[in-house]
């Protein structure tokens, strides 16, 4: 199964004697859990179900000293590491087996300045923690789609969201951060602080240390956005499908449009698209009103709704503990051989959970130069990716099956790169894939701060 393969595990199932577990709990202002303790089960447990793996240790860092201290007893104990904030990563990399688990989701603390528009965030945050803080005073920075997500993950990967293509992805928002490196430094990085570890920062993952707290830029933005949501039914999918295609590459940078096929509780399918406006209601609704007045909707709402509830949304579609797999890929356009790759196999879907995403991009996303960040494939129009959802273990090889043959179909269409945030275990090519032209520079960088590949349950960059 490919969501629960790792590689390097350790040949001995513990590297920690009792001596060394009682000296490093001795030194942690938090909390160290092993796997005789009641709460590990819990301890252990990540987002996707379908996760099951038995870390020796698990340390769950209450201060930045903690980090440094982890590292240091990982490296002087030679184990494999998982670093998790969130534990939202779908292939499972923020746990491991037998190794250590090094644990920030503790650590919450955020300080708001309104006046400069900056925010100060430790990595523990979740984004519905972080997006309550800053709306506190007006205002907000690109975040996810999900409120549980933890924004050190995401913020590492690029950074979807509502806000993308009016401010760029979360790390086109970030100016500072405070990372814990391979050999146990604690350091301040922004552009001129170690600028080009800071540059690997935006969009290059875990692979050059454990981040403890992000500055971000933040942004003017009211309490509460309009909506457009709209369903069509099966039958008139392909008409819909081409008219968000060309809805979604004109829209202007304040309007977020995505879109998915879905399966009602009915049993019957459909294709449903929600657009986010930006800015005043008033001014959205010209923007908005084709979508709303498009086809025969069996469904529509066009409403004014409070930005923290939109950033939930989706919550209730991705609960902890289900069993999740996809695989994506960036597209330009929405082609009619693409259309009809993705009808045809989504009417295959094995259950009523099962998705076809199309999360928008471009807008301010596509202006940033692709060297100026890790994150390579800015001319991108949407990112497509079929997401199988289920409860049975028994169920794996359907669910998973579905959703490779969907990618597989559309692969032809699609611009040959991939969201480094919803890779699963794909292997190095697809890692490659995407950061482009800008793997060499990571490589090096990653020679520089993590020559050993300390940090290498992420998707790895090797040194060279």
């Amino acid at each position: 199964m490919e969501i629960s393969r790792q590689t390097d595990v350790p040949s001995g199932r513990s590297h920690f004697s009792k001596t060394v577990i009682e000296q490093l709990r001795q030194g942690l202002r938090g909390e160290l859990v092993l796997p005789t303790d009641p709460t590990y089960g819990q301890a252990r447990g990540v987002w996707n179900g379908a996760i099951d793996r038995r870390p020796s240790v698990i340390v769950f860092c209450a201060h930045p000293d903690d980090v440094v201290l982890a590292v240091a007893y990982a490296r002087s104990q030679g184990c494999l590491v998982a670093v998790r904030s969130g534990g939202h990563n779908v292939a499972g990399l923020s746990v491991c087996d037998y190794g250590m688990v090094i644990d920030l989701s503790r650590m919450k603390k955020i300080v708001v300045d309104p006046e400069r528009r900056i925010a100060r965030a430790e990595a523990g945050l979740n984004l519905g923690e972080f997006d309550a803080a800053t709306l506190a005073h007006g205002l907000a920075t690109t975040m996810g789609v999900n409120s549980d997500t933890g924004i050190a993950g995401l913020t590492l990967g690029g950074g979807f969201g509502k806000l993308g293509r009016k401010h760029g992805l979360s790390c086109d928002n970030l100016i500072a951060a405070e990372i814990v490196t391979a050999d146990g430094r604690l350091l301040r990085t922004s552009a001129g602080e170690h600028p080009e570890l800071f540059w690997a920062l935006h969009g290059g993952g875990g692979n050059f240390g454990i981040v403890t707290a992000f500055e971000y830029r933040l942004h003017p933005l009211g309490p509460a956005l309009l909506v457009g949501s709209v369903l069509h039914a099966y039958d008139h999918a392909r008409e819909a499908m081409r008219f968000y295609d060309r809805f979604s590459r004109e829209a202007p940078d304040e309007l977020s449009v995505d879109a998915a096929l879905v399966t009602l509780p009915t049993g019957d399918r459909g294709f449903s698209i929600s657009a986010c406006y930006v800015g005043s209601p008033e001014a959205g609704e010209p923007v908005i009103a084709p979508l709303m007045t498009f086809g025969s909707p069996i469904e529509s709402r066009l409403q004014a709704v409070p930005y923290l509830q939109i950033q939930s949304a989706g919550d209730s579609l991705f609960p902890r503990g289900r069993r999740y797999y996809w695989k994506a890929q960036f597209l330009r356009e929405i082609s009619d051989g693409a259309i009809d790759a993705l009808l045809d196999r989504y009417a295959a879907a094995p259950n009523r959970s099962s998705l076809l995403v199309f999360q928008q991009v471009g807008g301010a996303i596509a202006r940033v130069p692709a060297s100026d960040s890790p994150y390579a494939n800015r001319d991108a129009a949407v990112d497509c990716f079929p997401i199988a959802i289920w409860d049975d273990p028994a169920d794996d090889e359907a669910n998973i099956g579905w959703a490779r043959d969907l990618w597989n179909a559309v692969r032809p269409f699609s611009t040959g790169g991939v969201y480094a945030n919803n890779l699963g275990d794909e292997g190095d090519e697809r890692v490659r894939d995407a950061y482009g032209g800008n793997y060499a520079r990571l490589a090096a960088i990653k020679t520089q701060y993590d020559p050993t590949n300390f940090f290498r349950l992420n998707q790895n960059i090797r040194p060279g």
